[in-house]
Formats: structure tokens, sequence, C-alpha cells
């Protein structure tokens, strides 16, 4: 129960974000502390001072060539004509690279220009100039000179300079101290069982590797319960120790969301809500001295919340400008709707398709980790504006590097496992590379091909006359463009049901009578089109159907939807109900096969998808995931020639 003293607090501001990061900078004043450390621990440290160099490198005349140092003066003599004849240690020394060069030598010959006769004598036929090839004390460093301003961060070639210039300690800015508080009943630690109802804490760990990252020495707590007293005495607890503090969930306006009114009890608050999506229910506060934010529940809120404003708080402290990320054009491949007066952070796909660099929206859910995971940018839409029509073009900040993004495969279509393994082979030929799949379906893969929005598609696509797959609607959808066809997979469509199968489930008929719980795939996908024709066989409709209107973008989605339910049924393939470990009962075979453009078919990135899939390695793994037949001798189909 909530206590009755907090009262759930329903309004939240829409304060622009950078109004909010402003008036955040301005309450943080902290006492910037430092400490000496060695070069050898240096690395990735921001310097307090500046570092001055002890000493010159060289500090000696140093030679810069294997030969001998001579008295430049006593060789200009020498000519091809008139061989100089020199004598060790009266006209000469033996030096290596770096060995000292000593009064009265002042310069050094290469030993492959010395005629060596034995006895101590050598020959010489050109002359020397003072000081060739000697390195002079301070070439490098100079005694006394800077070798780095405050605000330095330490590089590994740093170190080396530090102690080439015999530097032993350094001034270093301390890391400044972030406790995280994580909060919520439901919460229970990495590594114990999850039971219903319960999560796993994770976002303390994600906020402490950010942190640390960015430069500060993160403190995690241990999860503190949805009770005011405890949150109250863990933040004044933090509030004592750390330089700032990072509260986890109870920032919103539920019933238990109680750190606004702790907030306001133990100090004050000056943001209760920003207008960004997603991210909105932040609070900014202050006890004592130290400055308190609490962040989102959901991880991608807290994600992107945590570097809005804990980020600029660390670079402050640390006395270094924040970094920024590299920016890049995009075309949009679908349409993008805002909300005016609040900035939107979009998840994007972007793919390297004949010429443009194509974005495509991930899932906008703020609870989906694996959006940030998978994304290549973030599309900023600012407040003033209500979005991006499909084909437009707009900014992004890139997320992973450009060259990864250029030499990704982009995959649309139907959801196969087998993708995933494709993807895996890739790696192993190029570590550069990667595989980019969005699940939309059959019908949305086609399209996106049409529109150069991907490089291949995976379909599977029954057509109800002929009963043949894909060419049908190839035909009908792409004509004589010049597209091929792979034919690539048989695999097992059957139902997916729960252990035991205790529904009985056999037929499409018999999910309508035992009115389980259908857990169906999106418009357009080869599974979802496969479901409609055996219920129009069975004389049914879609509204004879439970959950018919519940769309899952993946088997492995439905699979696991299945397997937590056990009045649920899904149609799917065979590999996804066994990796779920949930029963499967055999409906039909089905092919599922690579479509994609003839040009980007006969270049290095489509003949190395072809040398893979007919690999004896690729065939073997495919195969061992269960139901699935792998095509042999592959005899691509190309539509212009049908």
């Amino acid at each position: 129960m909530s206590d009755k003293r907090y009262k759930r607090k329903v309004y939240l501001e829409d304060k622009p974000r950078k109004q909010a990061v402003e008036e955040l900078l301005q309450a943080f004043q902290p006492e910037r502390k430092y400490e000496w450390i060695s070069p050898q621990e240096a690395l990735g440290r921001i310097t307090a001072e500046p570092v001055f160099a002890k000493s010159s490198m060289p500090h000696y005349h140093a030679s810069a060539m294997d030969g001998i140092a001579v008295v430049a003066e006593k060789t200009y003599s020498a000519h091809e004509k008139n061989p100089l004849i020199l004598v060790e240690h009266d006209d000469f020394m033996y030096v290596d690279t770096g060995n000292p060069v000593i009064s009265p030598y002042n310069a050094v010959i290469m030993i492959e220009h010395v005629e060596e006769l034995g006895d101590g004598r050598v020959e010489i036929i050109e002359p020397a100039s003072p000081w060739q090839h000697i390195r002079p004390i301070g070439e490098d460093i100079v005694q006394e000179e800077m070798l780095f301003p405050q605000g330095h961060q330490v590089r590994p070639v740093d170190i080396g300079a530090m102690l080439a210039a015999q530097v032993r300690k350094i001034a270093v800015v301390k890391r400044p101290v972030v406790t995280i508080i994580p909060t919520g009943n439901e919460l229970v630690s990495p590594g114990n069982e999850a039971k219903q109802g319960n999560i796993i804490e994770f976002n303390g760990s994600v906020f402490s590797s950010f942190i640390k990252e960015w430069g500060g020495n993160p403190i995690l707590s241990e999860i503190v319960p949805d009770q005011p007293a405890l949150l109250k005495e863990a933040l004044l607890k933090a509030a004592v120790n750390s330089d700032f503090v990072v509260i986890n969930a109870g920032s919103s306006a539920g019933s238990k969301d109680y750190t606004v009114h702790i907030l306001q009890e133990l100090g004050q608050v000056f943001t209760h809500g920003v207008a960004t999506r997603p991210g909105k229910p932040v609070i900014i506060g202050k006890v004592g001295n130290t400055v308190v934010i609490g962040m989102p529940g959901y991880p991608v809120s807290a994600y992107l919340a945590l570097e809005w404003f804990a980020r600029p708080l660390i670079c402050k402290y640390l006395g270094i400008a924040e970094p920024k990320r590299e920016k890049l054009k995009v075309k949009l491949g679908r349409r993008v709707v805002s909300t005016m007066g609040a900035e939107d952070f979009i998840r994007v796909n972007i793919g390297y398709v004949d010429g443009n660099y194509i974005a495509t929206p991930l899932t906008r859910a703020a609870g989906v980790t694996m959006s940030l995971v998978r994304a290549d940018a973030l599309l900023v839409v600012p407040p003033e504006i209500l979005g991006y029509e499909q084909g437009e073009y707009a900014e992004v900040e890139l997320l992973k590097p450009l060259d990864e993004i250029t030499t990704s495969y982009i995959f649309n279509g139907s959801h196969d496992l087998s993708i995933d393994l494709l993807g895996s082979h890739l790696k192993r030929m190029d570590p550069q590379t990667k595989v980019v799949s969005t699940h939309t379906g059959s019908m949305a893969g086609i399209m996106a091909l049409k529109k150069g929005e991907a490089h291949a598609a995976g379909i599977h696509l029954l057509d109800p006359d002929t009963n043949e797959y894909n060419i049908p609607y190839l035909k009908k959808l792409l004509g004589k463009e010049d597209y091929v066809l792979l034919p690539f997979l048989k695999r097992q469509q059957g139902w997916i049901v729960p252990k035991g199968n205790p529904l009985c489930i056999q037929t499409v008929r018999d999910i309508a009578k035992q009115g389980a719980m259908y857990v169906n795939r999106q418009k357009g996908a080869g599974t979802r089109i496969l479901f409609d024709l055996l219920l129009k066989q069975e004389n049914l409709k879609p509204n004879d159907i439970q959950g018919y209107n519940r769309e899952y973008f993946s088997h492995l989605s439905v699979a696991a939807e299945v397997k937590g339910d056990p009045q649920a049924v899904g149609l799917g393939v065979y590999s996804a109900a066994k990796a779920m470990g949930v029963d499967f009962i055999p409906v039909a075979d089905e092919s599922y096969d690579l479509l994609m453009k003839r040009a980007f078919f006969e270049s290095n990135k489509g003949q190395r998808i072809l040398s893979i899939i007919q690999s004896q390695a690729f065939i073997q793994e495919v195969e061992a995931l269960g139901g699935y037949k792998v095509v042999r001798d592959i005899q691509p189909i190309y539509l212009k020639e049908m």
C-alpha cells in the first residue's frame, strides 16, 4: 500500500530539456578534488594542473644512426678522388643509434658510408657536416616545457612523453562519486530468480557502466523498496557521500512514486518533467549541496535521461567539454509522426542502399531495451515540428561508426532464425560487417526492396489460387523488373502450443472451438496469409478467433507469448517452438526464399551471401535448428527472364 502522507502528484511539467540542463548546471557547484598518480596509472584521466617536463628528451647529444662519430671539420678534405683515412680513438669512435656523442665529436657518419680497413682504421670519401645524424639535447622535449595543460585527457602516447620527460607524478581530477539508487518492490538483483511479477534490476549496472565510461566513479547501492522511510534514509546517506545522486524509478506520477515528495521534504525540486519523448518523468533537485536526479524506470527513457543530465555534470566536474556525436544526413524509409512541443528521440537503423543512407525507425516504446542495442543512430525531432514524411531527408546522431553502417547488409521482410545465422557467418568472413534485420513481413519486405530501403528480403507468400509460393506475388508486384529470387529453405509451419498441448489443438477450427487466445503475426506476414487461408478453408472469420488482432513481429515472440500463457496458440516455425521449449503441431511445409535486386545479387556482397548459404557449415547449422531443409545447388530465378 502507498503511504497516505505522500499524495500522488499527477501533474508533470513540460520544461524544455535545454532549460532543465542549464538550471541543473547552475545548481551543480562541486568542490573539485585532485589526486596525484603516476603516469602509468593516468590513462583516460583528466589533468588537474599543467604537466611540465622534468628533463629534456634526449638529455644528451645522441646518435641518430649506427656509424662513427667524428669531428666534422677534420673530414672536409674527404673526396672520392682523395679518400681520407681515420684512426679509431684519434679521429673517430664507433656509435650505435641512441649512444651519446661526446665532445669533441660533432657529427656521425652512417656505417654504410664507411669502408673498414682493419686495425682500427676506416676510410671515408665524403665529408661530414656539423651535427649531421645527431639528435641534439631537447630535440623532442625540452626541460620545463609544458607537455599538456590542465583539462587534458591522458592518452597512451601521453604516458610515453611523461615517462621520457622523467615525470613521476601528475595531478589529476578525482573522479566524481555518483551514487546510484535503484528503487522498486518488483526488483530483484541479477543472478536471483525472477518469479512472476519480478524484474531483474539491470538499469543500475547500465548506469554504472555509463558513469564509468564518462569518467565518474559509480557506487551502486542495494535495491531500495518503495517505502518512503527507506528511500529517505538511502538518499540522505548518498547525499553526504556523493558528488551527485541518481535515483532510478519512482520519478513519475504513480501511487508509489515517492521521489519528488522525498526531495521536496529534504531539500528542493526545480524540475519535475521535461518536454521529451521518451524520458519525460525526470526529477531534478537538491539535498543540501548535493544534486539529485530522479530517472524514469523504463530503460530507454532512463538511458537517454542519464546522458542528458548526468553526463554534463561529470564533464563540468572534470573540466572538459561534453562529447558530441558524428551526424549524418539520411533519407527516411518511413513516415515519422511527432508531437508539437516535445523533443522526440527516435531510434533508427541505417542502411546504405543504392547510394543512399536509408533510416528506418525502430520501436518507440520506452521499455524496449533492444531498440537502443540495435539502433545505429538517434533521430531527434525538434519540438517545433510534427515529424517527417517518408522520403524526406533529416539529420541523425550516429551511435555506431559510419564504416560499420556502410558495410551492413539490410534484410527486410519475414523473420527467420536462419538470417541470424547468416549474419554470424558474414561477420566471421568480414569482422567489419553485420546484418541488420527488420521483421516487417513478406509483403513489406518486397516493398522495402522496391523503394530501395533494403538489400534483401525473406519472403514466404502462399498464393491461394495456385498453392505456389512467392512467384505469383512477385509477378503481380514486380512484373518484369530486374530482381533475383533465391530458393533458400523448406521449413515447417505449425501450431505453436504450450507444453502438453492442453487445449488439444490440431486444426484452426479447434482454436475457435476451444476459445484459445490466438497470437497472430502482423498484416503482410506470410504466416498471417497462411492463417487467413486456413480460416477461409474452414469457413471461419477473424471474429471467430479470440486474439486475432494481437500482432507480433517474429516467430520467436509468438513462441514466447505461448510459453507464458497456457490458453495461447500461435502459428509459426518449428525452430521457434523448439527454442522456447514449447510443443509444435505440423500444419504445412513452405518455401522461404530470398529476394534481391539483380545488381546487388551480382555484386560482391550478393555473391558472398550466396557462397555462405550454400556452404556445408551453414547448412548444417540451419538444419540443426530443426524443421528446416536448405536448398542445395541453388538456381537463381531471374524475374526479368520469366
